[in-house]
């Protein structure tokens, strides 16, 4: 039974013509499966609804071969031909009785379109704009009669969403797409009546709101994605132009490091004073993310009127059935997202999301992998797991789900490997729920018996004699500089002058003042461990192979935040720099 105080959460709420059934709401979110893998895709959408999710959008979806961002998957409904992988998602959200929504979605100068080879339309011929790619792609100016095309496509697009079976249709006017283009006085520099007065350069985003709720002709509601900034009063001038003219309003704000910020730098709920002014201004709904995994805070955020409905993409995808545990009143099972982006990563590099809290995320079809569900065991049988990190967490509780009994031994008197120690790093506390919710519900297997200070030697596994041994004892960061930039390793530094990462980890005192940290990772670890060593009092350089520090950083949206909290740390940053 639920705790009252969430009651709210499972109100109803009407959008435009449809009815979502409680105030759950998946926004629309990349996935690395797209047009490329529709089976995939439907298996896992269709895996959120089944969790409670009241409303389950697509990724971004293309309208026209004008807006192609391969190698990164996306959505398509180019054609009639695209309507059939999409109604599979439809389908597979409709069974568990939530509404299906589509990102329409026009590129502009951001993209290169790689695989359709026709020049991007932008507001400029200029360079394609996503200064993290910097691909060498060119942007075609659009002209009136591209406004018109797209306008056409749009509609089209909308029609064929009709007939796919989704109930939300989006116009998709932020993250700096081509309606962004529009609204940003800065890229739209045109002089006709799309250009200069704020009026103007709303337009087309009213047009195409306008012509949408049109195609769709009362069969689903409208949504419109939008950025508001507290720091550029514009940005609500501009939303109140259009206060009441969609079904639904999709918040975000004005940094795409913020709404998908990595938990090192980003709390939960980072959006919510964005938000609110803008909920003042439109009697429609409005939902927008905040990467938000507390039922109490989802409820006060409902309640405090700041926004109608909770918006989610990494809590989703952490855990799809976070609904449903809250209205059980089962708040301790939920697997709550970590914000360590790594979904957002794989996305990036073109293949299927995954998940660090939830390792079934992206496999719900290929392999048939449910959340919440795993076979039984056909014969009751014993099973020893040799270390109670991560990974020998994980195994024991999947083993002590599926009937199997369980032996977990660590040598430590604290579970958890090397999360606990780097969950105390700075920014990382949060990653300490990959550890806690683990060591939550092997407590209530019976049948899991744990066993902390046992270190277990070969003999110690023999005598044992287990039907079955797991060794999950992990492993330890390398001191001999072999990596990716070096086959040697050091060849000048004294043995005694060279610290491994577990020394920082496990809070040793280091002796000597100044500590270099040569990071041939290029990910988190060596930034935090510079901050922590920082914190003690050491002077810190930090040498890297890349041309910035923790380039991979880029992947996980914490690269640029990470480079900053260095340099506020006074960290010396060495760049382009092997250590021989």
């Amino acid at each position: 039974m639920r705790d009252p105080k969430h009651d709210i959460l499972f109100e109803p709420i009407k959008i435009g013509p449809v009815t979502a059934k409680n105030r759950f709401y998946q926004v629309p979110h990349c996935s690395g499966m797209g047009w490329r893998r529709p089976q995939t895709l439907a298996a896992m959408r269709g895996i959120k609804a089944e969790g409670g999710w009241g409303v389950v959008n697509t990724e971004y979806c293309s309208v026209h071969p004008t807006s192609d961002n391969d190698a990164f998957p996306f959505a398509a409904l180019w054609d009639d031909d695209d309507i059939r992988s999409n109604a599979l998602m439809t389908d597979a959200v409709h069974a568990h009785n939530a509404l299906a929504g589509v990102e329409l979605w026009l590129g502009g100068g951001m993209i290169v379109n790689f695989g359709t080879r026709i020049p991007a339309l932008g507001l400029r011929n200029r360079p394609q704009t996503d200064a993290g790619e910097c691909h060498p792609g060119q942007t075609r100016k659009i002209d009136k009669q591209d406004i018109r095309d797209l306008r056409k496509w749009h509609r089209d697009a909308a029609k064929r969403a009709i007939t796919a079976g989704f109930d939300i249709v989006y116009v998709y006017a932020t993250h700096g797409y081509l309606l962004s283009e529009f609204l940003n006085p800065l890229t739209n520099t045109r002089s006709d009546e799309y250009g200069g007065s704020l009026e103007n350069r709303v337009r087309l985003v009213r047009e195409l709101i306008e012509e949408t709720l049109e195609a769709v002709a009362g069969k689903a509601a409208v949504a419109t994605r939008f950025s508001v900034d507290l720091d550029d009063s514009e940005t609500y001038d501009a939303f109140a132009m259009l206060a009441d003219l969609p079904d639904l309003w999709d918040l975000t704000g004005p940094d795409y490091d913020i709404e998908m910020g990595n938990s090192r730098f980003v709390k939960e709920g980072a959006l919510v004073p964005n938000v609110a002014r803008a909920k003042t201004m439109t009697s429609k709904p409005v939902v927008a993310v905040g990467r938000f995994t507390s039922p109490d805070t989802m409820a006060q955020v409902i309640r405090s009127g700041a926004q109608d409905m909770i918006g989610a993409a990494r809590p989703s995808i952490a855990d799809p059935f976070l609904p449903q545990k809250i209205e059980q009143g089962r708040v301790e099972d939920i697997r709550e997202c970590i914000g360590c982006n790594i979904c957002y990563a794989h996305d990036s590099l073109g293949v299927p999301i995954r998940c660090t809290q939830n390792p079934t995320m992206g496999e719900e079809w290929r392999l048939g992998w449910h959340p919440e569900r795993v076979p039984p065991a056909t014969t009751r049988q014993s099973v020893l797991v040799v270390g109670a990190g991560p990974s020998g967490l994980e195994a024991a509780r999947a083993l002590g789900a599926r009937g199997y009994d369980v032996m977990l031994a660590e040598e430590l008197r604290t579970l958890g490997g090397r999360v606990s120690r780097e969950a105390a790093l700075p920014g990382l506390a949060e990653w300490a729920r990959v550890r806690d919710w683990r060591i939550g519900q092997i407590a209530k297997m019976p049948n899991v018996q744990v066993f902390r200070e046992s270190r277990m030697a070969a003999k110690d596994i023999f005598d044992l004699a287990v039907d079955h041994v797991l060794i999950a004892t992990g492993a330890k960061w390398a001191t001999d500089s072999i990596g990716r930039h070096s086959d040697t390793g050091f060849s000048h530094a004294q043995p005694a002058m060279i610290v491994s990462a577990e020394t920082v980890l496990e809070g040793a005192a280091i002796s000597a003042n100044h500590i270099v940290i040569y990071d041939d990772d290029h990910y988190y670890i060596g930034s935090v461990l510079a901050l922590a060593l920082r914190e003690k009092g050491h002077r810190v350089t930090l040498v890297t192979p890349q041309g910035r520090a923790c380039a991979w950083g880029e992947n996980t949206n914490e690269q640029y935040k990470s480079n900053a909290a260095l340099i506020a740390a006074n960290v010396q940053i060495i760049t382009n720099q092997c250590v021989d």
